[in-house]
């Protein structure tokens, strides 16, 4: 039986995941198994894997789509090793990183995962430097030092330091969680490491840039961010912190905020009545920012009108983080 199992689930990326697989059978620790889970790509990804004739490869090609989060599921459920790791057909392990992380799981029996902090690639397959720098500044990878997390709930909730491409983990502690949520589908990740920080798991962090993970350009649609506002909002109502009360005010708030992000989605999408209804909840039960309050308003202008003033809005902001780190590495 293969000492860790690696899953990569892809959708017609055919082009770009050879970079992914190829960083798996680069590795300087070789006791593994690699799960290919392919949901129904209409490209020529089963051709690109016939290339590779390796008996550590496993690949699972499912004869319809399933979705994201079922097909990572699938890869999951397929695994065979004490210790699992998943990441994106687009993103690549450095040539250490099942060396470095199985030694810490080895050596420490009670870490449950081990999450390292990575390299931010651009569409060349190049490290950027600059884009890194900014990216382990802003989820606070930069002030994490080598050792076991003290504060798991604070990282994963608050911080949301550690990432799953980036982490290993011992396959019974996901076991205990039920790996991953349907229903939390585009932030099963975030929600993930909040539920494992919520069972009292342990996890360790490497402080070394172990994977490479890619951001890409251009903007997501209305009906990307809605899917993603409504997963996150899901997420968020089901954990409750009792015995943390500083964490259950940041839940209530990002709660808050989450649902008048998407009220204004929704009102931007053609779904007035369902956003102005959501936005009137929110206003009984506390106070909506003034941007909310404008979003009601524009709520009866047409249609057209209404995704005019949006789009003006939007270009008169300021870019958010993820898009001047994806300007950068670019």
């Amino acid at each position: 039986m293969p000492k860790v199992s690696i899953c990569i689930p892809t959708y017609n990326r055919a082009h770009i995941l050879p970079y992914a697989v190829n960083s798996v059978l680069n590795q300087t620790f070789g006791d593994f198994e690699l799960l290919i889970c392919d949901d129904a790509s209409p490209d020529n990804t089963a051709e690109v894997v016939a290339q590779w004739d390796d008996p550590r490869i496993n690949y699972i090609r499912h004869p319809q789509n399933i979705q994201r989060s079922r097909n990572m599921r699938s890869g999951y459920d397929a695994a065979k090793g004490d210790y699992f790791i998943k990441f994106d057909d687009d993103d690549a392990l450095t040539a250490t990183f099942l060396e470095r992380t199985v030694a810490i799981m080895a050596a420490q029996p009670q870490i449950d995962f081990v999450c390292t902090d990575h390299w931010v690639i651009n569409a060349r397959n190049e490290r950027d430097e600059m884009a890194t720098a900014a990216n382990s500044a802003k989820w606070g990878k930069d002030r994490l030092a080598e050792a076991m997390i003290q504060d798991l709930l604070q990282e994963t909730f608050v911080h949301q330091s550690l990432q799953v491409g980036s982490t290993l983990f011992r396959k019974a502690c996901l076991k205990d969680v039920d790996f991953m949520r349907f229903e939390a589908d585009g932030c099963e990740d975030f929600d993930l490491l909040v539920r494992l920080a919520t069972a009292g798991k342990t996890g360790y962090f490497i402080p070394e840039r172990l994977m490479e993970y890619r951001f890409h350009g251009g903007q997501t649609s209305l009906k990307q961010d809605i899917h993603f506002l409504s997963a996150k909002i899901f997420c968020l109502e089901s954990y409750h912190f009792p015995q943390r009360p500083e964490l259950e005010r940041i839940r209530q708030v990002k709660l808050s905020t989450l649902k008048q992000v998407l009220a204004m989605r929704l009102i931007e999408k053609g779904e007035a009545q369902r956003g102005r209804q959501l936005i009137q909840e929110l206003a009984a039960s506390g106070p909506i920012s003034s941007k909310t309050q404008l979003g009601k308003v524009l709520s009866y202008l047409p249609l057209g009108l209404r995704q005019i003033a949006f789009q003006g809005f939007r270009q008169l902001r300021p870019q958010d983080y993820s898009e001047r780190v994806r300007n950068a590495a670019g």
